[in-house]
C-alpha cells in the first residue's frame, strides 16, 4: 500500500511538473510559474494559477484520475520533481506542506507532519501570498501552516512562492 501511494505521489507531481513546464497564466510572472502550479496541484490556491493544465479542466480527463488528484491536494506533504524547460533546461522543483519551525535572516525551516524538516532560503524574487494577496515576509512566523515551493540547486533549496494558510 505504501509503495503504491509513493509511486502515485511520484507520478502525481511529475504529471504537476509536466502540465506545468509550457505555458504559464498570464497572472503568473515567469519566474514563479511552476512553483505556483505545483503548490495549486497540492490544494494551495495562490491566485497565481488561475489557468489549470489542460488534463485538470478540459473534462477528457477520467474519474480515476480527478480522484488521484484531489487525493494528491488534501494528502502531499512534500517532493521534489525536476524538470525540462525550453529557457532554463533542468529545473528541480520542491514542493512542501507544514508549519514554520524557524524564521531567520533570509531563511525559514519547515516541517511536515510525516516529521520531515527542510530549510528553505529565500529566493530572488520570492512572492508570499495569503488569501490570494501578496503579503510581506513577517506574516511568517513560528507555528504559521504554509505551503512553500521553490528550486534546489546543489544543497540550496530556495523559496519562490510561499502561501500562508
Amino acid at each position: 500500500m505504501r509503495r503504491t501511494l509513493l509511486a502515485l505521489g511520484i507520478t502525481g507531481l511529475v504529471s504537476v511538473a509536466l502540465a506545468g513546464c509550457g505555458a504559464s497564466s498570464p497572472a503568473v510572472s515567469a519566474d514563479v510559474a511552476d512553483e505556483a502550479i505545483a503548490l495549486q496541484q497540492v490544494g494551495f490556491d495562490t491566485g497565481l494559477a488561475d489557468n489549470p493544465s489542460p488534463s485538470a479542466s478540459d473534462g477528457t480527463g477520467d474519474a480515476p484520475r480527478k480522484q488521484l488528484r484531489k487525493y494528491l491536494r488534501r494528502n502531499t506533504l512534500h517532493g521534489e520533481v525536476t524538470i525540462q524547460t525550453k529557457k532554463q533546461g533542468a529545473k528541480t522543483i520542491v514542493v512542501q506542506r507544514g508549519q514554520v519551525t524557524a524564521v531567520a535572516g533570509d531563511r525559514l525551516t519547515v516541517k511536515s507532519t510525516d516529521g520531515f524538516t527542510l530549510t528553505w532560503a529565500y529566493g530572488d524574487k520570492l512572492r508570499i501570498v495569503q488569501d490570494k494577496k501578496t503579503v510581506e515576509k513577517s506574516a511568517l512566523k513560528t507555528g504559521e501552516e504554509i505551503g512553500v515551493a521553490g528550486t534546489r540547486d546543489g544543497d540550496v533549496t530556495s523559496a519562490r512562492l510561499i502561501a500562508v494558510k
